[in-house]
């Protein structure tokens, strides 16, 4: 696949350039953001609530929304004010009403409370708000950040399946609507951060950083013997359980090749992977003259996320200043695509293009559950994902809309667990 014309971050044009400038303009005297926060009681939704806790005098909640953790959404409400609130299930509601008025809140008080995918996508568009955090993890993300960019509000991206499934549609919808879409993630916040005044046709090329998740320092051959707890002892982030088992299998590393091609407009010729297992140096970019440029960092998710909601302003915060003389070295070594197939299943679905990703990215996390609840063994994983995007290829879909996206994800699911059902009756 040629690279893109264009990308989902504002980087690599003259008018991103631009763009970019006005802000820091604009900002100069202070500025202030309102958010919607999808996945207000994740990790990323509490990691940024405590950004704006820190500093509520740049960043303002108008939009909560959560799935069934009631007890800290109420929490959250009474804290942050906003304007609106939305559990997973409706039948939820009763129970968060009577939560926050036990909370003390009157029922004048409340928010506008909202439930299901219907509720997520009210506050991700909500009138009020300029900036959306996709927290939300899988496809349920999707349409909601699609509803958003239709608004024109700035995403701030940490949702993975809006770009690695949805990149076909949701890139020329920024395109179409103008929308600024700001990396939230470590790795590629890291190259968002190297690319602010890169001129176009500078980038020459990507290298994203890995740690190497839990099984970087064992032999292949031990491999067989993993268990569900081993992949889950990341050795440098905390993480949740899917992304944690991903980072396990490199799968998170082949899925953040996906993500750059749409965010930064690479080929995939031109990103590569490095493991570094100090996860010091979060990603780095080589320009058309050689020189690279790398962002560095300790592992502290808030930093991408700051940055996702201030850019392109640069906050003061309280955090530990990085101190490179305590760390004492920095090391890396080459990805071994032999004990981590997961990377070149990621390349060849990003390189087929069209539905393949979203089939892929569907099987891999169906894979990654039904390994955490013991169905399948972890060697298992790359082999239903393989299964899985092979079948694909007969009904491969080079210009699909965002239905068709939904409709692969949820076949490759199925997909995986026939390969699985077959998996088991050869080991039986």
């Amino acid at each position: 696949m040629a690279a893109l014309e264009f990308a989902g971050a504002p980087v690599n044009t003259v008018e991103s350039l631009t763009r970019t400038t006005e802000l820091a303009l604009e900002g100069k005297d202070g500025f202030k953001k309102k958010l919607s926060l999808l996945g207000s009681t994740g990790s990323i939704g509490t990691q940024t609530l405590e950004i704006v806790e820190e500093k509520p005098e740049l960043f303002e909640i108008v939009a909560l929304a959560a799935g069934g953790n009631i007890d800290l959404l109420a929490e959250q409400i009474v804290k942050f004010k906003p304007k609106m609130a939305s559990v997973g299930d409706e039948k939820l509601l009763p129970q968060l009403r009577a939560r926050l008025s036990e909370m003390g809140l009157k029922e004048s008080q409340f928010p506008e409370l909202a439930a299901g995918q219907a509720g997520i996508v009210a506050a991700a568009s909500h009138d009020d708000c300029d900036t959306v955090v996709t927290g939300i993890v899988g496809c349920a993300g999707l349409l909601p950040t699609v509803e958003a960019i239709k608004k024109r509000k700035t995403i701030a991206l940490a949702n993975k399946e809006t770009l690695i499934a949805g990149g076909p549609v949701v890139v020329p919808l920024c395109r179409e609507y103008g929308v600024d879409m700001i990396p939230a993630d470590s790795e590629h916040s890291a190259i968002f951060q190297c690319l602010q005044g890169f001129p176009p046709g500078a980038l020459r090329r990507i290298i994203l950083t890995a740690s190497g998740g839990a099984f970087r320092d064992w032999p292949i051959e031990d491999l067989a013997k993993v268990t569900v707890a081993d992949a889950l002892k990341h050795p440098n982030w905390a993480m949740g359980a899917k992304i944690t088992v991903d980072s396990a299998t490199m799968m998170n590393k082949g899925l953040e090749v996906i993500e750059a091609h749409y965010l930064f407009g690479s080929d995939y010729n031109d990103i590569d992977i490095v493991v570094h297992p100090q996860s010091i140096i979060h990603s780095m970019v080589e320009a058309q003259d050689t020189s690279v440029i790398a962002q560095l960092g300790w592992a502290d998710m808030r930093l991408p996320l700051l940055y996702s909601i201030s850019w392109p302003h640069r906050i003061r915060m309280s955090y530990k200043q990085l101190d490179l003389a305590s760390i004492g070295q920095l090391t890396f070594k080459e990805a071994d695509r032999v004990k981590y197939p997961c990377i070149d299943l990621a390349y060849a679905a990003g390189r087929t293009g069209g539905t393949m990703t979203a089939a892929m990215n569907g099987a891999n996390e169906r894979a990654n559950e039904i390994f955490r609840n013991g169905v399948i063994s972890y060697l298992d994983i790359p082999r239903v994902i393989e299964a899985a995007m092979e079948a694909h290829k007969k009904d491969l879909n080079m210009a699909p809309r965002l239905d068709d996206i939904v409709s692969v994800d949820a076949w490759a699911r199925t997909c995986v667990d026939d390969a699985a059902r077959k998996l088991s009756v050869v080991l039986a």
